[in-house]
């Protein structure tokens, strides 16, 4: 440092304010004592302590000391000093009441490391903190440095003064800064100024006092909308103002109307607290302000701004009476259907509820301004902001990101994973890319936003070695914040890369080029970023918009956010594609929108997973949002579903079905929900357990192996289907011993639960000291909705598990009805009763079936069930055909009586030994002899002979249909039933119509997995006796197939019900369950119907 640079004077434009702002960037102890503070001053460098307070890398203390002396200290910096107290600041007032002086001016700049003091910077002299010190004012300040060329003298003087410094805390007159400080100071201010005028720095023409802003045009017209609606009797409105349109001001100028004695803001981001405390301040500078978050609860405030994240709770809110406060505030109001919001909302009793949100509809269709009472009082979103001329015209260019695959990304709580998105952006194909659409698009003063400092750094290198002037700013950068927008302000900069520090309150209106270099999950992110270039200035025509959009679904935010305006509604994936092709003709007049082709056929991709459909389709059958189980069987792509939507339930808060409760759920605990849904499983066992720990609702507490394993070992004793998929040895849970049995779900489950996520490196579970535990907190008011989200999850992975691994059917309770217990006889499929000459059978083999109806009391000792076989029996009243089913009374000596004249089987034995079975009717002759006679006149009269045995009366035929209700039949095996053929051609479809037979079938496959999407019918019991069915997509009321159903009874057309759960047992076909006759209730809709059918036979 050469002997001039000590001494700062201001000549030459070297002022202390670049200094400061120099030394800002690498301290991480500041201390500044100071006579008097200005307004005009601090705004030169609050922004840049704030940004060095937020650092990532450097833990940042602040300290200020300043003081009342000849009440020059303006109290509008003392409140501003107070919001950087709320970020940890020590910041103190010297009180001199005019009895001492306090004339100090002194700025140090610490960097420490755990090995001590690695460089300081100290300034001492004659300028205050006010514009005119600190800049272009005659100020004189010496500059001390350490290290330097005389380093243990250097060294010394910096402890020297710091040891001062922090003599000066310690003096009586010193305060700790507070509001009700100010408030005292304010009046000995305001009567200073009115009683003697001072002649100091504060009446230069660049010290100004505080001047409070005035609403503009639009702004106006809200208030009076808003003065409107309580006039008319209104206690709540929802007001809807697009980014850069200034809705934070709107509500401290309402508040300030309507004469708010206590005010409660409320908003769920810390930057938006900070913001908005620093608004209410410039419209109500006598208001005192207090923090409700994290760990600051004060209270004493006219001015109250909280997170909901800490209010919102229970035990928080019961501190607070019901009227504490006459006048809320709710931003961001999009996120009021949150449990927390809606628990708040309910407490409190305000005179006027403000709602606030930049986002019209939420994009997930929840109906918010049912929150506010229906009242929209106020409206103008970004396409009313550039009609009225508020806002920029803009042009938009959706330029498809090639040089980045966004769907192989790690994808964790919303949000791609930092680092590695970090390293896949910060490349030169993508850079070289960026700079080749900036050359061709961009305008005169560019703003770019990049996803990490590596990124930010990376693009503003790339960008000077190529000839283009740019610089990165963040909260570690060589520029400040300031700097760099001076920079871009006078030319110096082409294009400015940040990180954070620009998403909201930059005050450049010369921006005219935005460039989106990262993924922005967050819609508010992504319309915040965009509005940094939205304000209007003087020879500035346009916005443009350069957006890097890839292959994820989270860009489909962008087209979502930009048509919003479009209609009064969400716009749902079809109606998207179908603007994102043509929108220039629906925008406002001056602007322009394009997406790359590439990215529209992304967007199609993206609408045609048939998701939407599906679940609306389903939840208009059930009546109610279907559950994930069910949307699974109903034939749903479960990976379109994870790739373009994210979980299931980020996709049913999407359609706007989620509960207030499920939605709190939801934001505390989505990456639990996503992790569950894809952890590995070679065995059903992990799933087994988090199915005993929801039903035994101890998911919040630590249990004992011991006892995880017995309720395990219960389960299965209570699913015995499910022991196929335990190892043979450990399948006889009864005689295993509890050790055995308790070592294998130790050594499995338990231990697996407790090792990292591939997806988002998180460990769920902790097993330390014997005993299993869930690692996250969850309140005690989330607890119920957190297990029901999380069993709702967990039964479709083990539905999931089942459909694909498990070798047998498992049937489902919430599927399938069982059948009640029936009397049954005796089948012999194997004796052919002959109806023309002996047929040989077997009546050894027997099955149980069915007892029929409609032939009194039927003894299973003595009747049975056999099938005929030939025509002779084909005639008179009541004829046999070949293949009836007939019910027979063994005759027997106790029983035989009379056989003349009835139709009786007759035994006999063949030559070979084998038993052989005719049916005819007897005739006894008048010389006692019998003769054996068929129906059929074709067939000739048979002489009894002695080796002929009567073994049977015939009772009647029966209907096979009745005798087989609760089997199993393989598809082929079901024509036989009605006497027909199998032909593949006819029964592969699942509604088969046998005209001749006066019969139709239904054959069902509950869960539609593996279907096409035209087959994926929504068919489920809806209780024991009713079931659900959907037709074909070409059926409805009016054609032919639709009036065969309506109407089957009144044709004559009886209808019978097949069904199976899955296609697939194992590796071959599952058979089909015969549930019986059912019978048409009603029907809606058409093409598809949605018929209720009545089951007869349960």
């Amino acid at each position: 440092m050469t002997v001039q640079n000590y001494l700062i004077t201001g000549r030459q434009e070297k002022h202390l304010l670049h200094e400061i702002r120099d030394a800002l960037k690498t301290a991480t102890n500041i201390e500044i004592a100071v006579s008097f503070i200005r307004n005009s001053g601090l705004n030169l460098i609050v922004d840049d302590i704030e940004a060095a307070m937020s650092s990532s890398t450097r833990n940042v203390e602040l300290t200020v000391l300043t003081s009342d002396y000849m009440n020059i200290t303006e109290p509008q910096a003392l409140k501003r000093l107070m919001l950087l107290k709320e970020r940890g600041a020590n910041i103190q007032v010297f009180e001199s009441r005019q009895a001492t002086s306090f004339h100090l001016k002194s700025y140090i700049f610490v960097t420490d490391s755990e090995q001590g003091v690695v460089s300081a910077s100290a300034f001492i002299g004659s300028s205050n903190i006010s514009k005119t010190a600190l800049t272009d004012g005659i100020e004189w300040n010496y500059r001390i440095d350490y290290p330097n060329n005389k380093g243990s003298e250097a060294e010394a003087r910096i402890d020297n003064i710091r040891e001062e410094y922090n003599h000066l805390l310690t003096l009586p007159q010193v305060k700790s800064l507070s509001y009700n400080w100010i408030q005292d100071y304010e009046v000995r201010y305001n009567t200073a100024r009115k009683v003697t005028p001072l002649y100091s720095s504060s009446a230069l023409p660049s010290e100004t006092e505080h001047e409070i802003p005035t609403p503009k045009d639009h702004q106006v017209e809200a208030l009076e909308a808003l003065e409107n609606a309580r006039d008319s009797g209104f206690k709540k409105g929802l007001v809807v103002l697009a980014t850069g349109m200034g809705k934070t001001y709107l509500a401290a100028f309402d508040a300030a109307q309507f004469n708010a004695k206590k005010v409660l803001f409320i908003a769920h981001r810390e930057e938006i607290l900070l913001q908005a405390e620093a608004s209410f301040l410039k419209i109500l500078p006598s208001k005192k302000v207090g923090r409700y978050s994290g760990k600051q609860k004060d209270k004493e405030f006219d001015m109250l701004f909280a997170s909901v994240q800490t209010i919102g709770r229970e035990s928080h809110l019961n501190k607070f009476d019901k009227n504490d406060f006459d006048y809320i505030v709710v931003d961001e109001f999009h996120h009021a259907a949150a449990n927390g919001y809606q628990r708040l909302l309910a407490h409190f009793n305000p005179s006027f509820m403000l709602g606030l949100t930049a986002t019209p509809n939420r994009t997930d269709g929840s109906d918010i301004l049912k929150l506010c009472d229906n009242k929209l009082i106020y409206q103008k979103d970004l396409f009313d902001g550039v009609n009225g001329e508020v806002l920029s015209p803009f042009s938009y260019f959706g330029i498809y990101d090639k040089e980045v695959d966004y769907e192989h990304l790690p994808w964790r709580n919303g949000r791609f994973d930092p680092e590695k998105l970090s390293n896949k952006l910060a490349t030169k194909g993508r850079a070289k890319h960026a700079l080749s659409e900036w050359k061709e698009k961009a305008q005169r003063v560019s703003l770019a936003f990049c996803v990490s400092r590596q990124h930010a750094d990376y693009m503003a290198k790339y960008f000077n070695e190529n000839g283009v002037s740019a610089a990165s700013v963040h909260s570690d950068s060589e520029l400040t914040r300031t700097e760099a927008l001076e920079g871009l302000s006078d030319g110096k900069i082409k294009v400015l890369f940040s990180v954070d520090l620009f998403n909201e309150g930059v005050d450049l209106p010369q921006i005219d080029t935005v460039l989106l270099l990262r993924p922005t999950e967050s819609k508010i992110l992504f319309l915040q970023q965009m509005g940094r270039g939205l304000r209007r200035s003087e020879g500035k025509e346009r916005l443009v918009i350069l957006d890097f959009v890839g292959n994820h679904h989270s860009f489909l935010n962008r087209p979502e956010m930009l048509f919003a305006g479009i209609k009064d509604k969400p716009l749902n994936r079809h109606e998207i594609v179908s603007i994102a092709k043509n929108p220039n003709p629906l925008l406002p007049d001056g602007c322009y929108v394009n997406f790359d082709l590439a990215f529209i056929d992304f967007l199609e991709s993206l609408s045609e997973d048939q998701l939407d459909t599906q679940y609306e389709k389903l939840k208009s059958s059930l009546g109610r949002r279907p559950s994930y189980t069910e949307f699974y069987t109903a034939g749903a792509n479960m990976d379109k579903l994870r790739k373009n939507r994210g979980s299931w339930w980020e996709f049913v808060d999407n359609k706007g079905d989620l509960t207030p409760a499920e939605l709190e759920v939801l934001e505390e605990h989505l990456q639990w929900f996503k992790d569950l849904a894809v952890t590995r499983v070679s065995k059903s066992y992990k799933l087994v357990l988090l199915d005993t720990l929801v039903a035994h609702q101890s998911l919040h507490t630590q249990i004992a192996f011991e006892d995880l394993a017995a309720w395990a070992s219960q389960w299965y004793f209570d699913n015995p289907v499910w022991l196929t998929d335990l190892p043979e040895s450990k399948r006889d849970i009864q005689s295993l011993s509890k050790s055995e049995w308790l070592r294998h779900w130790r050594d499995f489950p338990i231990k697996y639960w407790c090792t990292e996520e591939p997806e988002s490196k998180i460990v769920w579970f902790n097993n330390s000291q014997n005993k299993f535990s869930f690692n996250q907190s969850i309140s005690a008011s989330q607890l119920e909705t957190f297990r029901l989200m999380t069993k709702e999850v967990n039964e479709q992975r083990l539905a999931a598990y089942k459909h694909k691994r498990l070798s047998v059917d498992i049937p489902s309770t919430n599927n399938i009805v069982r059948f009640p217990e029936k009397e049954q006889l005796p089948f012999f499929p194997d004796i052919k009763i002959a109806c023309g000459h002996f047929k040989t059978g077997d009546a050894e083999a027997s099955e149980m079936v069915n007892m029929p109806s409609g032939f009194g009391r039927l003894d299973t000792t003595k009747h049975f069930i056999a099938r005929a076989s030939g025509n002779s029996m084909n005639g008179g009243k009541t004829p046999i055909y070949d293949g009836d089913y007939l019910l027979l009374e063994q005759i027997t000596s106790n029983n035989a009586g009379g056989i003349s004249n009835t139709t009786v089987a007759i035994e006999r034995q063949d030559t070979a030994g084998d038993n052989q079975y005719l049916l005819r009717k007897v005739l006894k002759n008048n010389d006692g002899s019998y003769t054996l006679r068929a129906a059929n006149p074709d067939y000739e009269d048979i002489t009894a002979s002695e080796d002929m045995v009567t073994f049977a009366r015939l009772k009647g035929k029966v209907d096979p249909l009745e005798l087989f209700v609760g089997e199993e039949f393989m598809r082929e095996e079901i024509p036989p039933l009605f006497n027909e053929e199998f032909n593949p051609g006819n029964w592969q479809s699942g509604h088969v119509v046998l005209k001749e037979k006066n019969a139709q079938i239904l054959l069902v496959t509950l869960n539609k997995q593996g279907k096409a999407e035209d087959h994926q019918y929504h068919d489920y019991f809806m209780d024991e006796k009713h079931f659900h069915w959907q037709s074909q997509n070409s059926t409805s009321p009016s054609n032919k197939r639709g009036r065969e159903i309506i109407e089957h009874q009144k044709i004559d057309s009886s209808v019978y019900l097949f069904i199976r759960e899955n296609k697939l047992r194992g590796k071959r076909a599952s058979p089909f369950t015969f549930y019986g006759e059912i019978k048409y209730v009603k029907h809606e809709s058409e093409k598809p119907m949605n018929v209720t059918w009545e089951l007869l036979n349960q």
